[in-house]
């Protein structure tokens, strides 16, 4: 068999798994209703406490379809080698709700470093109710990652795992688990 050829397997990864793969990418898509239409539009977003924090601006229709308080959402994000035909999905289901607080909108803003240039005055929060995410890995691999994928030897696309390294934080692009305490949580 030739590499591209190579027999793959999907392992099914955990909630927590999936939260962290998350946290260690800068951007995903996140998918809604527009005009009773699928509609999907990458977006940057951090991880804070368990929920996916994104950026949006006043007129974007993610934004009015947020406003919906609860309105029922989905967030994919994935780093998949192209070449090796290895990687990992991670699938959220939840509900989104625009975030009020303007303490909590001011900390989100300091965090959430949009990629399009405009007023991107608006933070939505996605609460998962649902995360499924599963890992391609080799058919051979004798590991069984289920429970820890890439064992630090994941050296895919930007912000995978390089020596048990989280290489978009080590890099310093945004994305990833928030640094700063969250609402409820202690300094």
């Amino acid at each position: 068999m030739t590499d591209t050829m190579t027999a793959r397997r999907l392992n099914q990864l955990s909630r927590q798994e999936c939260l962290r793969l998350l946290a260690g990418v800068p951007m995903g898509r996140i998918v809604f209703t527009h005009q009773a239409l699928p509609a999907i539009r990458p977006v940057n977003h951090i991880v804070d406490d368990g929920d996916i924090v994104i950026r949006s601006h006043r007129a974007a229709a993610i934004t009015a379809v947020a406003h919906r308080s609860g309105v029922v959402v989905a967030y994919e994000a994935d780093e998949i080698d192209a070449e090796r035909h290895l990687g990992w999905s991670v699938i959220v289901t939840g509900r989104a709700y625009m975030v009020e607080n303007a303490a909590d909108v001011a900390r989100y803003q300091k965090l959430i470093d949009p990629w399009v240039a405009g007023e991107m005055d608006q933070v939505i929060r996605i609460h998962p109710e649902i995360i499924t995410g599963f890992e391609l890995v080799a058919a051979d691999s004798e590991d069984d990652r289920s429970g820890h994928p890439h064992n630090g030897r994941y050296d895919g696309a930007v912000g995978g795992l390089r020596d048990g390294r989280d290489t978009a934080r080590d890099e310093g692009r945004t994305g990833g688990e928030a640094t700063e305490p969250g609402p409820g949580r202690e300094a």
